[in-house]
Formats: C-alpha cells, sequence, structure tokens
C-alpha cells in the first residue's frame, strides 16, 4: 500500500476519512463555504486523552504542506434508537481569499484523487 498524498487530521497522527465535502459561494460577498462531512471519526475516542496534541484545527496536508483550518461551525449528529449512535460530524469553515480558495482546491483535487472521490455539481 502506498502512503496517501493528501490527508486530514483532528489530532496529529490520526488521519480522517472524509465522507462528503460540500463547497458555497455567498452572492452578495463573494465569500465560499467549505462544508466537510464525515461519518466516521477515528479521533473522537482522543478527545478525552492527553496521548495525541489536539490543535484545536482541521489539518489538510498535502505534498505542497500543510493547511491549518479553524472551523467556525462543528455539528455532531446523532440518531438510533436511543438517539445516542453516532451518525455524521459536520465541520465549516469559510474562505474569503482567492489564493486561500485555489489552494484549498489544489488540496481537494489531491485529497479526491487519492481516495477515489469524485466531484459533482448539484
Amino acid at each position: 500500500m502506498t502512503s496517501p498524498t493528501a490527508w486530514i487530521e483532528f489530532f496529529e497522527g490520526i488521519t480522517e476519512d472524509l465522507s462528503n465535502v460540500s463547497l458555497r459561494r455567498k452572492r452578495l460577498s463573494g465569500v465560499r463555504t467549505v462544508l466537510l462531512t464525515f461519518k466516521e471519526v477515528k479521533s473522537l475516542d482522543k478527545f478525552n486523552s492527553f496521548t495525541k496534541r489536539f490543535s484545536n484545527s482541521i489539518r489538510l496536508t498535502d505534498a505542497e504542506g500543510v493547511i491549518s483550518v479553524q472551523p467556525s461551525s462543528v455539528k455532531f449528529m446523532f440518531g438510533g434508537p436511543e438517539g445516542d449512535d453516532f451518525q455524521r460530524m459536520e465541520c465549516e469553515f469559510e474562505i474569503g481569499r482567492e489564493d486561500h480558495w485555489e489552494r484549498f482546491m489544489r488540496f481537494m483535487h489531491r485529497y479526491a484523487e487519492a481516495n477515489e472521490m469524485v466531484f459533482k455539481t448539484n
């Protein structure tokens, strides 16, 4: 197995698998919003642990380096018969600058290619 060319971390050393990404642009301001969805979060059991360093940010790493993003919103969704089954986590953040957007998109293309994801427009 080859080493991934792009990965996402909440905790250093624990890579997460992105389930979905939604990209939006506000019509009036032009600010872009990114919504990352994770159906499984490997680092959930590390939130109360001191064995790994939590960075208060999402680390997006690829061949160009690390993008560190502080989410504006993090939501945990639960369901099931008792309402306590983890279903997904959503992390949202905004990107206002064009050069930051271009860098993020280069990361997303690498991540999508490494993880066999496909971009589609609605």
